[in-house]
């Protein structure tokens, strides 16, 4: 299930230009320098990344409490339906609350970024980088459900980590270039993003119902278990 976060952040890059370019297009990177240049972004993307990071060992430890109490077969399923029901019903996603102590939260992290755009110090770009992690992104959220299905604070964190390492390229020739993609090619793009997210929804819910499927629904650990022990009698 790894793969689904490098394929989220491959796709998904062409929405994150739409929602973070503005800010990777401002960032204040040494273009008569192109060795400085890419170091500079280079560093912009290892802080997201290393905030996802963060994010997604704390998602991983809540799926590992979920699977410490037997939970994890239907974790995956309820995920797996959430993420499907969310693309289906997109103006769902904007009736969910959202506490005033996290807007406010977010509030300060936009300031922060405002006026860290303005400075050009050596540790600027991984700043910038690591208060752009934090900012409300619906396809990061997605990702997260999936850090949650992993069942580890180490796989929640490399599942993530693999989201952001997938957003790379596209972000980084956009810093470059600016906005270099045709309108008619961006929306054939957005549009396979949904679909994108209900196929992997769809493993999920099949990786839950425990199948017996060899890594894509593999039977539960408790079933394995009693057949272990039954098989010794």
């Amino acid at each position: 299930m790894l793969l689904s976060a490098l394929i989220f952040g491959l796709l998904g890059s062409f929405h994150c230009i739409g929602m973070c370019g503005p800010i990777a297009f401002m960032l204040p990177v040494d273009r008569s320098n192109r060795t400085k240049a890419f170091f500079q972004i280079l560093s912009y993307h290892f802080g997201r990344i290393f905030t996802y990071a963060l994010i997604g060992l704390l998602f991983g430890l809540l799926g590992k409490g979920f699977y410490l109490f037997g939970f994890q077969q239907q974790i995956s399923i309820i995920v797996g339906v959430f993420m499907i029901v969310l693309i289906l019903f997109p103006k769902l996603s904007n009736k969910i609350p959202i506490s005033k102590k996290i807007s406010h939260i977010i509030l300060k992290v936009k300031s922060s970024l405002g006026k860290e755009l303005k400075k050009k110090g050596n540790d600027t770009f991984f700043t910038l980088g690591f208060l752009n992690g934090f900012l409300p992104c619906g396809l990061v959220y997605m990702a997260l459900f999936g850090a949650i299905t992993t069942s580890s604070s180490l796989y929640g964190s490399i599942y993530m980590m693999l989201f952001g390492l997938g957003t790379i390229p596209l972000m980084t020739i956009f810093v470059y270039l600016g906005n270099f993609t045709k309108n008619g090619f961006r929306k054939k793009i957005q549009k396979v993003i949904p679909i994108m997210v209900v196929f992997i929804g769809v493993l999920f819910i099949v990786r839950g119902l425990g199948l017996g499927i060899p890594y894509i629904s593999p039977e539960p650990v408790l079933q394995n278990a009693l057949t272990t022990v039954s098989g010794c009698h």
